[in-house]
């Protein structure tokens, strides 16, 4: 009789031995307990709650009317069902303003949410928060680039890092960021270039999303690779994005190509990064 080995939950010190051996890391966004269940079993290494939940599931157009308690509501529909993939909850606007705020807010989704990392977006200027939330027990994954909660201060949802004083910045913000304790970073619209010259400075794994090949792992919305999401509905499909359902595949056996491609370095190809 064979004895089936124990799943072994992904944790940090995990998803920094798969970028040691050169595994990519495979993330997906999730919202509820179906597509958590669907998700874990297909293999996906990380799984967010995002405030990207504002956009696919609340119907808005941007991530900001978002709160804390949206937040601990999906994450809390989510961690009871994941046995391996490793939960990530979003900090939500201003919900990290202040160190007290952050705090809070980051007991929160942990406590109620269940969530194993809280992600916060903001480059140098966060170091503060960060460093105040890792000693504490808090790990955090810091996301630069485009950062959608920004959106209404940058005019748009657009490609950042561009030109060499933008780049420069970045690279100093990812660096910055680690040292304060971040342990992940997330990288959304930059030049694939960049991409990589982060990566290879960073300390922590590195995911992108339209941040180009180089990164340690790749992350996309659920809705976005299933193509029901607004956007891909309405014609505007972000460049980074790929159509797993393309083929009359099952949901299920788009989210394994998806995770096979990340795996296989097949995902993203040329045609989803930017130059």
């Amino acid at each position: 009789m064979r004895i089936m080995e124990p799943i072994k939950p992904v944790n940090i010190a995990e998803l920094r031995a798969m970028r040691a051996r050169n595994e990519k890391i495979a993330s997906l966004t999730c919202y509820d307990a179906s597509f958590a269940l669907i998700e874990d079993r297909a293999g996906v290494d990380m799984i967010l709650i995002g405030d990207s939940l504002g956009m696919v599931m609340h119907g808005g157009n941007t991530t900001t009317p978002v709160t804390v308690s949206d937040i601990v509501y999906h994450s809390r529909c989510v961690a009871p069902h994941l046995k391996r993939a490793f939960l990530v909850a979003d900090l939500p606007f201003l919900s990290y303003a202040t160190l007290d705020r952050a705090l809070d807010s980051s007991m929160r989704l942990m406590q109620e949410g269940g969530a194993k990392m809280v992600k916060l977006e903001g480059g140098r200027e966060q170091a503060s928060i960060v460093e105040y939330l890792a000693v504490r027990g808090v790990p955090v994954c810091a996301h630069l680039g485009l950062q959608p909660q920004f959106v209404h201060k940058m005019g748009a949802f657009k490609v950042q890092g561009r030109d060499d004083a933008a780049a420069e910045a970045m690279i100093h913000d990812a660096h910055v960021l680690a040292e304060a304790g971040a342990d992940l970073l997330l990288l959304e619209c930059i030049p694939a270039e960049l991409g990589r010259r982060i990566t290879e400075a960073s300390p922590v794994p590195v995911i992108g999303i339209g941040a180009g090949a180089s990164v340690d792992g790749q992350i996309l919305v659920l809705q976005d690779i299933l193509n029901i999401s607004p956007l891909v509905t309405l014609g505007r499909r972000p460049r980074f994005v790929k159509n797993y359902m393309q083929g009359g595949v099952d949901i299920q056996g788009a989210i394994r190509s998806y995770v096979d491609e990340v795996k296989g370095a097949a995902y993203p190809a040329p045609e989803h990064c930017f130059g």
